[in-house]
């Protein structure tokens, strides 16, 4: 009985969210938290086919999007967008990990020292606020905690040590770890 109350919450708050973007489109056979994804005003979510999604989502801007790929499970985590984010087919992204395409604020004290009062307006500039487009590839596995920082891409098949914190480019098929991400071995063919 609870599990068919959660479905029928999930397809009405699939339909209330879905309103609010430009594209919103979710595969066949995933399962999804509608009412998890914030923000959609001119936004774009596109969802494969056999995801599970328990991942809390937040469109930063109007335009931003998120493209994720087939039979991909994103634990509960963060994922926050005022750009773009494209995660890949068959990636495993654990429980607390933080994915993020942009800075939050600007480095520069006279260009942020207004945020708090815009976001009591419901507004936020995001002109001084450097962004930059996240890729995640195919087959890749972050583990617990990891922080994906912007503008990066993450090799196929890369695996992502717990607690990681990623800001620069991961190769494929590899295993980095700690805080900065540094590779500490090459995955061989035999176990790709």
């Amino acid at each position: 009985m609870k599990s068919l109350l959660i479905r029928m919450l999930s397809g009405i708050s699939r339909i209330i969210v879905a309103r609010r973007f430009d594209v919103f489109i979710v595969g066949v056979g995933t399962d999804i938290f509608p009412w998890r994804i914030r923000g959609g005003k001119g936004c774009k979510l596109t969802v494969g086919n056999k995801c599970f999604l328990r991942c809390n989502v937040f469109f930063e801007k109007e335009s931003s999007y998120l493209i994720i790929g087939d039979r991909s499970f994103i634990g509960n985590s963060l994922i926050t967008a005022a750009h773009g984010i494209e995660i890949g087919n068959d990636v495993l992204i654990s429980w607390g990990v933080t994915i993020t395409d942009h800075n939050s604020h600007s480095l520069r004290f006279s260009e942020r020292q207004k945020d708090v009062e815009d976001w009591l307006s419901k507004k936020k500039d995001w002109s001084a606020v450097k962004t930059g487009k996240v890729i995640i590839q195919d087959k890749v596995w972050i583990g617990f905690n990891a922080i994906i920082l912007k503008g990066v891409t993450i090799g196929e098949g890369a695996i992502i040590g717990a607690g990681s914190v990623v800001a620069k480019d991961i190769p494929s098929y590899s295993v980095v770890a700690g805080n900065p991400a540094k590779v500490i071995r090459e995955i061989g063919i035999d176990d790709r």
